[in-house]
């Protein structure tokens, strides 16, 4: 049976939220092995002289431990 443990991580990008996404995981994964899944919880701009200046993600990432 495996162990799984979950975290909630915030990344944030200049380009889009699907950057954001990839960048959370690519992070977690040089951290952690076995990274199984990622949950978007929440997402949100930071706006800057009325345009948006970055994306941010809330995430919730699953991976697998040893047991």
């Amino acid at each position: 049976m495996a162990i799984m443990k979950s975290v909630q991580i915030m990344s944030e990008s200049k380009k889009s939220f699907e950057d954001a996404i990839e960048n959370a995981v690519a992070r977690m994964s040089d951290s952690v092995n076995h990274v199984r899944s990622a949950n978007v919880n929440n997402q949100s701009v930071v706006v800057d002289d009325g345009k948006v200046s970055k994306y941010r993600v809330n995430l919730q990432i699953t991976f697998e431990v040893k047991g």
